[in-house]
C-alpha cells in the first residue's frame, strides 16, 4: 500500500499518521463541540485537559533556563500566583459597572411574567423554568458563560419563526406584524451576541492550548499530542451528537458539555499532582516550574486563588444570567399564552430593551474579560518563561559496526501509548546509498516476541503506532547482513502516553 501496511489485522500508518484498528480505541476526555449551534468548548479543549491553565507564576527579572521537568529546576526570580498576587493584578482591571437599568428590567420581566401565571397556571416546565430564574446564579465564572450561551439558544429556540404564534406567523394584524418586527429585532441581536461568545470560548480554547504546548517537545511527539488532542474533539463531538440524534434537549446538550468541562478539572488537577495516567505525561512539560504544578493542583478549590476573579468579576456576571434568565422565561410564557393574551406594546417594548441592554453589556462584559484573560500572570510560554523546549529534542547518534545491531526497549504503561521513531543514517562519501534494517517487536511479561513492525530496510523512517498492549517494545536496527560497512545512525524514539484516562 501506498500510505500503510497492514500487520497483524491492522494497517500502520506512516509519517507520524494514525492507525487505524480492528481492535476499537476507547474514547477520549476533551470538550466538544456540538453538532449543531455549539462550536468548540471552552476553554481549551484541549486534550491535555488545560481548562482554564493558570500557569502560576510571573517573571519579576527574567529567570535562568530550566531543565527538563521533572529534575530540580530553577526557580529564581519566579513568583507564586497566589490569590493576593492575583488581587494586585486584577487592581489594574477594574470593571465598569453594570447599569441599575439591567437589574430593573429583571425584575419588571418577572412581574411581567408572575401576571401571566395569575391568568393561567405553570406547567411543569414553566415551573421549571421559573425557578431556574429564581436561584442564585452559579458561582464559577466560566459556568456563567456556558449557562448564558444555553439561554441565548433557547431564547433563539422560542424565537424562530417556525415556532411562533400562528397568528404572528400570519402577521394577521398589524399590531401582530409590530411584535413580529421586535422579536426578529431581538433574534438578530442575540444571534450576534451568541456567535461572538462562542468564537470568544473558542479564542481562549486554542489560546491555552498553544501556549501549554510551547512546553511540549516540538517534534513527532508533540504532534502525536495535537492529534489526540483532535482525535478526542471528535470523540466528544460524536459523543455530543449521540444525545442530539436521541432527541435530547438543549438543555441535554450543555449539561453534558458542563459535564466534560468539569471531567477535564478534575484530570487538571491530577496533572498537578502528577496522578493518573498524567504522572506519565508531565516529563514532557519542559521547564515548568514546581509553582505551576502547585496552584493548577488547586484549581478545583473553593478558596483557591482562582477565587478572587469569581469575586471582582462574578457579581456583573451574576446579574447579567438573571437578565437572560428572566427573557428566557417572559418571551416562553407569552408566546405560550398568546391566543390567550396578545403581547402588549409596553410589554413587547420591556423585552425589547431588556435583549438590547443584555446583548450590549453581555458584549462588552466578555470583551473586558477577554482583555483581562489575555494579560492575565497564568498566560506564558515557554519562551517568556525562559524554558527551553529543545532539551528534550535531541536526536542521539550510535556506530552500528558491520554484521550487528542495534536495540532500543521503550516500556508503556498504558494502552493507546504510541510508540514513535524518527532516523536516518549518515551518508558517506560513496555514491550507493547506505541503509539499515528495521522491525519493531513487542514483548509480553511472558518474555514471547510479536512482530509488529516487520523488517525493511530503509535510509531514514519516521512513524508511530497506537499500542494495544501494555509492556516492553523493542526497536530494533539490524545491521547484520552488512559484511564491510558500518553505520553511523541518528535517532529518537519515545512512547509517548495518552493524554487522557481511558475508558
Amino acid at each position: 500500500m501506498l500510505n500503510g501496511r497492514w500487520i497483524d489485522g491492522r494497517m500502520l500508518r506512516r509519517d507520524c499518521q494514525w492507525a487505524s484498528h480492528l481492535i476499537p480505541v476507547p474514547g477520549d476526555h476533551t470538550h466538544p463541540s456540538n453538532g449543531t449551534s455549539i462550536s468548540r468548548a471552552l476553554p481549551a479543549s484541549t486534550s491535555l485537559l488545560f481548562s482554564h491553565v493558570t500557569s502560576t507564576y510571573r517573571r519579576r527579572t527574567r529567570p535562568r533556563r530550566s531543565p527538563i521537568f521533572p529534575p530540580e529546576m530553577t526557580t529564581e526570580g519566579l513568583v507564586p500566583i497566589t490569590r493576593d498576587y492575583l488581587a494586585r493584578y486584577y487592581d489594574k482591571y477594574p470593571l465598569p459597572p453594570i447599569p441599575d437599568g439591567v437589574t430593573a428590567l429583571a425584575a419588571r420581566l418577572r412581574a411581567l411574567s408572575a401576571e401571566l401565571a395569575a391568568a393561567s397556571p405553570f406547567s411543569p416546565e414553566e415551573e421549571h423554568l421559573e425557578q431556574e430564574a429564581s436561584v442564585v446564579p452559579a458561582h464559577k465564572i466560566d459556568e456563567n458563560m456556558w449557562k448564558n450561551r444555553e439561554q441565548m439558544e433557547e431564547i433563539l429556540f422560542l424565537l424562530n419563526k417556525s415556532r411562533r404564534p400562528v397568528a404572528l406567523q400570519q402577521k394577521s394584524t398589524p399590531e401582530d406584524a409590530e411584535i413580529v418586527s421586535t422579536l426578529d429585532d431581538c433574534e438578530t441581536k442575540l444571534k450576534e451576541m451568541l456567535k461572538k461568545l462562542e468564537q470568544f470560548q473558542l479564542k481562549n480554547a486554542d489560546n491555552v492550548f498553544n501556549t501549554v504546548m510551547t512546553y511540549m517537545p516540538q517534534d513527532f511527539r508533540g504532534t502525536l499530542i495535537r492529534q489526540q488532542r483532535e482525535r478526542s474533539e471528535r470523540n466528544k463531538q460524536a459523543e455530543v451528537d449521540a444525545v442530539v440524534s436521541a432527541g435530547g434537549s438543549i438543555h441535554d446538550r450543555y449539561a453534558l458539555l458542563w459535564k466534560q468541562q468539569m471531567d477535564r478539572r478534575v484530570q487538571l488537577a491530577q496533572l498537578g499532582s502528577a496522578t493518573g495516567v498524567y504522572k506519565t505525561l508531565v516529563r514532557y512539560l519542559v521547564g515548568v516550574p514546581q509553582v505551576l504544578l502547585d496552584f493548577i493542583r488547586q484549581i478545583n478549590d473553593a478558596n483557591g486563588p482562582m477565587e478572587v476573579q469569581r469575586e471582582r468579576y462574578g457579581p456583573a456576571l451574576y446579574t447579567l444570567t438573571k437578565l437572560v434568565l428572566a427573557v428566557r422565561l417572559y418571551l416562553h410564557l407569552s408566546l405560550a399564552r398568546f391566543g390567550q393574551k396578545k403581547i402588549g406594546k409596553d410589554d413587547i417594548a420591556v423585552l425589547h430593551q431588556a435583549v438590547v441592554i443584555y446583548t450590549e453589556e453581555f458584549g462588552k462584559f466578555t470583551t473586558f474579560i477577554g482583555e483581562v484573560f489575555v494579560n492575565a500572570p497564568f498566560f506564558i510560554s515557554a519562551e517568556d518563561a525562559g524554558a527551553d523546549s529543545r532539551k528534550n529534542d535531541e536526536y542521539r547518534e550510535t556506530i552500528i559496526p558491520a554484521g550487528k545491531t542495534h536495540e532500543v526497549i521503550l516500556s508503556v504503561e498504558a494502552v493507546n501509548s504510541y510508540i514513535a521513531w524518527d532516523f536516518s543514517l549518515q551518508q558517506g562519501a560513496l555514491s550507493t546509498l547506505l541503509d539499515i534494517g528495521f522491525h519493531v517487536e513487542y514483548i509480553s511479561p511472558s518474555r514471547e516476541k510479536t512482530l509488529i513492525l516487520p523488517y525493511r530496510r530503509y535510509e531514514a523512517d519516521q512513524g508511530n503506532f497506537c499500542t494495544v498492549f501494555a509492556g516492553s517494545y523493542k526497536l530494533v536496527w539490524d545491521n547484520s547482513y552488512s559484511t564491510f560497512f558500518k553505520k553511523t545512525l541518528r535517532y529518537k524514539v519515545d512512547a509517548v502516553p495518552p493524554v487522557t484516562e481511558t475508558e
